[in-house]
């Protein structure tokens, strides 16, 4: 997919945004279940979600883990600078981050810093490790900041759409 294909919106109407919507909150939800919430048949709403998969509008179907449930109680907010900022380094450090299993999110930004990471580890003692054997051996890191969620007031996945 080229980059143009990557970035280019896909028209979408109001059942579309409705189809998203149920499937958003309950993936589990039958074609003959999200038909009836939409007053259809079977055959469009397997159409629309089809073109949707199709055009890239649903990326993926997933469960969302309870964090306590199995023991990942620590959530960090990691302000990372880097010491250069060439594109090879910049690709070299994104390449590096998306494969730490630890790191959830990465967002490049603007500012005091270059990457805000949220990190979720079993306790402190394994988000020292992570620092210490796993971030610190990135090349080029330059600063790191971190903070810690003393509690989640929003989480979610759901993208609102107007």
């Amino acid at each position: 997919m080229g980059k143009a294909e990557k970035f280019s919106k896909i028209s979408i109407d109001e059942t579309d945004k409705k189809l998203l919507s149920l499937l958003q909150n309950n993936a589990k939800l039958t074609t003959k279940q999200l038909a009836h919430h939409l007053n259809l048949s079977t055959t469009p709403v397997f159409e629309r979600i089809k073109r949707l998969e199709r055009n890239g509008v649903i990326e993926k179907y997933v469960a969302i883990v309870n964090k306590e449930k199995v023991g990942k109680e620590l959530i960090a907010i990691c302000n990372v600078s880097l010491k250069q900022h060439s594109h090879d380094v910049i690709r070299e450090f994104e390449e590096a981050i998306a494969q730490l299993p630890e790191v959830i999110e990465c967002l490049h930004i603007a500012g005091m810093f270059d990457y805000i990471l949220k990190i979720i580890t079993k306790n402190m003692e394994t988000y020292h490790n992570f620092i210490y054997n796993k971030l610190a051996a990135v090349n080029n890191v330059g600063n790191v900041q971190s903070s810690f969620v003393m509690r989640e007031i929003k989480s979610g996945t759901e993208l609102h759409l107007d």
